[in-house]
């Protein structure tokens, strides 16, 4: 009799019949003792609603919620084949027992569980368990097969999350889009994970958005000693750090002065005074070398250092497990090492001692001579911190292939992460320098000194850096060569990137840098590590999320997603914090400390919880009165999470009341926040604004304005008024992408593309034409002819487009609607970016941001 081994991919079957002897027939693999062969991913999934009622097809609330006695499995249409396949090799006589040999976790587990349920097989199965894809581990693995029934919990807790997703995203997408999509023909998408994690987004959009500057001054000075010059930022005296925690008020620092006529008064009893004396404190300090990489940590890191998204670092890491044999299994959230790992590390680092690059074989070698590698080391090795997997690191073969550039440089990562870890600290020399002027006002300095490399010799940083102060003895004086205050504000918190919301989801939308403490957070993060890439890549692709550059910027759509959530008081579904307990529950399945009943009824109740409040909220309690006053009845418009409205209506299309007054938050993608809605209503007219978007996808520059009704019976008007051109309503948006080309000549070229860009009434840009059809190295430039409140004449425009330095201009901040000055210019990709006015030059302490704000000087 034979055993089939059932692999999640073809390329791992090949590795595994290599291993074993098999040899290609037909379809699969096979020898005396073995067939081998392979799904393509999930071949089996969960049937849709309508395989258990036709009636279920229709979305109405009457058919909802959707909660199946049993759940049923139904073929992946395009991978029926394969199935197939798979199904006459598991029905063969000759065959009395099943191999999974799918990845080695939870969706591996459900993966083959649905292919022998759906196929009704019978027969006795068996589990390899592979953390590594060389041959020597392939083989060890067959050694060890486990039995099926030990990967009884595993297999409840995947079943348990594909359920929960399907009764959550069903029964959720179907109640919310019924009450706020209808009509749109747009799909409003919820689910387990997705949801918190659009929550944390929009949520740093809010804060962003109602962010208000305030106003500081900071006062720097340059001091001369004979030894040499250094600088110095003013330290308030009362200044007490616990004490700005207790207040929230993170924006409250020592060097940051709220009182102008403080600031004043300190700079000129310092300006009197002339000298400072001179303390100093020196201590030692030591810094260690991060922990091995897991996959999240990873992907924030590509992130940061190769703009790599989530989930372009997973299919490189994927492709160095599998392709390559490099690394370990990539989709691991651990850290650490097995406790009898330390003999394969010391074979790793003898392979690695070879490698082409001088610095890493130097490297390998060290902790190999002086006999590094601790194995009772428990930040390195540690059983406790295991779950199904153990760190990413690299294995003992050189990678089989050549890499290209991009996986060359994130299998650098993981080879310098694990020859670093072995290494001693790094120390250093901190001086911390504080000169009292006038008797009373105290400026610090800091200097940093690296006096043993450690580790950080594997990353090539065993240089000194440059924050050493020049010597001076205590109680020296030291001469005011030069003081200068500055205005400055506060910032709003910065938007999401990848890595940031990566972290944002491993620790459940509370950031934190401290690495032991995200250690302990990890059980409680939203989605897994296998899992996070594809939920920010779903939220993108179903329009909830949009890139700009490296950020991540909610739209509209995902905004009153959330608001009618809030209405709903659905914290389970929009807190990162609750649905971190429901990942957290689900590892107890796993772990058999949680049943998968238990946990399931709770994924019931939530779902009729879902469906019930979303079919109670009714249009009138939706709506909020506001401070805005109609100009049609004179009474407070309304609010809800789509628009504002006033009380009166006249009688619309299809014999249907609608407001007289109605003001849509998302004009053509740009969002009207309350302030902007209130100039409307008092001054008729706003703008300009640069973010419209036509129905071609099209930015514009346009104004809007208010139009009142000619008679009663009829509604107001929001329109669209163009730069040099007459007042014209929404329509004439969209054909702004109705030039004639043909009557234009060219004024420049874009500088990436090469194509040439016109003067068209909005803006300057190229054909249409040009472009379509066309495999272009990146989107041509456009310029809008008004740029933040400023016209951007043709003189100009052609400057950039043959790279020249455009004069300083005024614009105003859409943000914090102030104005500043700056150079417009086209980057390498032909992006618009702003080359700000710097202040007056000034010296900048060491450890200190440099900053472009105006200066004022004494």
């Amino acid at each position: 009799m034979k055993t089939l081994v059932i692999a999640e991919k073809p390329s791992v079957a090949s590795d595994i019949a290599k291993v074993l002897g098999a040899r290609q027939k037909g379809d699969c693999y096979e020898n005396d003792d073995y067939v081998v062969s392979h799904a393509l991913g999930h071949l089996v999934t969960l049937a849709d609603p309508q395989d258990y009622d036709a009636n279920n097809k229709r979305w109405t609330y009457k058919r909802l919620p959707i909660i199946p006695p049993g759940f049923k499995l139904k073929l992946i249409p395009e991978n029926k084949e394969q199935y197939l396949r798979l199904e006459r090799l598991i029905r063969r006589p000759d065959v009395d027992c099943l191999v999974n040999a799918c990845d080695a976790g939870r969706e591996g587990e459900l993966i083959f569980s649905y292919i022998y349920q759906y196929s009704k097989c019978q027969k006795t199965v068996k589990r390899l368990w592979l953390t590594s894809m060389t041959a020597s581990a392939i083989a060890d693995g067959f050694k060890h097969l486990k039995m099926g029934e030990e990967m009884k919990n595993l297999l409840a807790a995947a079943r348990s999350r594909a359920e929960s997703d399907w009764l959550v995203g069903i029964n959720g997408t179907r109640a919310i889009t019924l009450r706020i999509g209808r009509g749109r023909g747009d799909v409003t998408t919820v689910g387990r994970v997705q949801t918190p994690t659009l929550s944390m987004l929009v949520n740093r959009e809010l804060e962003i958005r109602d962010f208000v500057p305030e106003n500081y001054w900071r006062i720097e000075t340059k001091f001369a000693v004979p030894a040499g010059e250094y600088s110095g930022v003013y330290q308030r005296s009362d200044f007490k750090k616990t004490d700005a925690d207790e207040k929230g008020d993170k924006a409250d620092k020592a060097d940051r002065i709220r009182d102008k006529a403080f600031a004043e008064q300190v700079l000129a009893e310092c300006n009197a005074a002339g000298t400072g004396i001179v303390h100093d404190e020196k201590t030692h300090v030591t810094e260690v070398c991060p922990k091995l990489y897991d996959l999240t940590t990873l992907q924030r890191e590509a992130n940061k250092r190769f703009s790599l998204s989530a989930s372009r670092t997973l299919e490189i890491v994927q492709a160095l497990y599998e392709k390559y044999k490099a690394t370990t299994y990539p989709r691991t959230d651990s850290r650490a090492l097995p406790e009898d790992y330390a003999p394969t590390c010391k074979r790793t680092l003898q392979m690695l001692c070879g490698n082409a690059n001088p610095t890493i074989a130097n490297c390998a070698k060290m902790p190999l001579e002086k006999d590094w590698i601790n194995p009772f080391n428990r930040r390195i090795f540690n059983n406790q911190e295991i779950s199904d997997h153990f760190a990413i690191i690299p294995t003992d073969q050189v990678p089989r292939g050549q890499l290209s550039e991009m996986e060359a440089k994130v299998y650098d990562m993981i080879v310098r992460r694990f020859i670093a870890v072995f290494f001693p600290l790094a120390e250093f020399d901190v001086t911390t320098r504080t000169t009292t002027v006038a008797g009373k006002h105290n400026f610090k300095t800091e200097g940093k000194v690296m006096v043993v490399p450690g580790w950080r010799q594997v990353y090539g940083r065993d240089e000194k850096p440059e924050s050493s102060i020049p010597a001076a003895v205590e109680g020296e004086v030291a001469a005011i060569k030069k003081i200068d205050m500055h205005e400055e504000s506060t910032k709003p918190p910065p938007r999401y990137n990848e890595a940031t919301l990566l972290g944002a989801m491993e620790s459940a939308g509370k950031l934190v840098d401290d690495e032991e403490l995200a250690e302990a957070m990890k059980e409680r993060g939203l989605g897994t590590p296998a899992t996070r890439a594809s939920i920010i890549e779903h939220l993108i692709k179903t329009k909830y999320v949009d890139r700009a550059g490296k950020d991540l910027v909610p739209t509209i759509k995902a905004e009153e997603l959330m608001s009618f959530l809030k209405i709903l008081g659905f914290e389970i579904l929009n807190s990162p914090a609750m649905t971190g307990e429901w990942e957290y529950q689900l590892r107890e399945v796993s772990e058999g400390r949680v049943s998968r009943e238990d946990f399931m009824n709770g994924i019931i109740d939530l779902t009729k919880n879902i469906v019930a409040k979303s079919n109670d909220v009714l249009g009138a309690d939706t709506w909020e009165t506001t401070d805005l006053i109609s100009p049609s009845d004179g009474s407070p418009l309304l609010e809800n999470f789509r628009m504002y409205r006033s009380n009166d209506e006249i009688q619309g299309g299809r014999g249907r009341q609608i407001p007289r007054l109605a003001i849509y938050k998302n004009v053509n993608g740009h969002i009207l926040d309350k302030e902007e809605v209130r100039q409307l209503l008092s001054k008729e007219k706003i703008g300009p604004f640069d973010d419209f978007k036509s129905r071609f996808n099209r930015p514009f520059t346009a104004w809007l304005k208010l139009v009142a009704p000619a008679a009663e019976n009829e509604a107001y008007k929001v329109e669209f008024v163009f730069p040099d051109r007459k007042e014209e309503g929404v329509e004439e948006a969209e054909k702004s992408d109705e030039v004639d080309f043909t009557t234009l000549q060219p004024i420049g070229f874009c500088p990436v593309t090469k194509l040439p860009i016109y003067s068209t009434p909005n803006a300057y840009e190229t054909n249409p034409a040009d472009v379509r059809g066309k495999n272009l190295p990146a989107r041509p430039v456009r310029l809008g002819k008004i740029l933040l409140g400023t016209a951007i004449s043709e003189d100009v425009c052609k400057k950039m487009l043959a790279g020249e330095q455009t004069d300083y201009m005024t614009f105003v901040s859409q943000k914090t609607k102030r104005p500043f000055e700056a150079r417009l210019k086209f980057d390498r990709n032909g992006r618009l970016s702003f080359e700000f006015k710097p202040r007056e030059a000034k010296s900048v302490p060491a450890g200190t941001k440099k900053t472009t704000r105006k200066s004022v000087k004494k």
